[in-house]
């Protein structure tokens, strides 16, 4: 599957093995534990993350393993969106600071 990801108009697309969002489950379940436990989304603290603020709070991850060039950190996470968000096409990620800012398409 691909996921196309845009920041600062910049637009990338991320060739996501099928398989990855099944055997990604073990790692998926350890960043939904970690969000269970509430977040820190910007200037404001969420102490139940739903779905959407989830996947934008793994999107904020998706800037780091970009600038570390973590390719296989970048896969695993945006086959974390793709099994978060069936159907999402494009994420525009924010980076001005406000997590809450990105934005899905299907």
């Amino acid at each position: 599957m691909i996921l196309k990801i845009s920041i600062d108009e910049q637009n990338y697309s991320v060739d996501v093995p099928d398989e990855m969002l099944t055997e990604g489950a073990e790692f998926f379940n350890k960043i939904d534990e970690d969000m269970d436990k509430g977040w820190q989304m910007s200037r404001s603290w969420v102490d139940k993350p739903n779905v959407e603020q989830r996947c934008q709070i793994v999107a904020d991850k998706i800037l780091a393993a970009f600038e570390n060039e973590n390719k296989k950190l970048l896969d695993l996470l945006s086959a974390y969106i793709l099994s978060k968000l069936p159907g999402v096409k494009m994420v525009f990620i924010s980076t001005n600071g406000e997590m809450q800012e990105t934005i899905f398409e299907s």
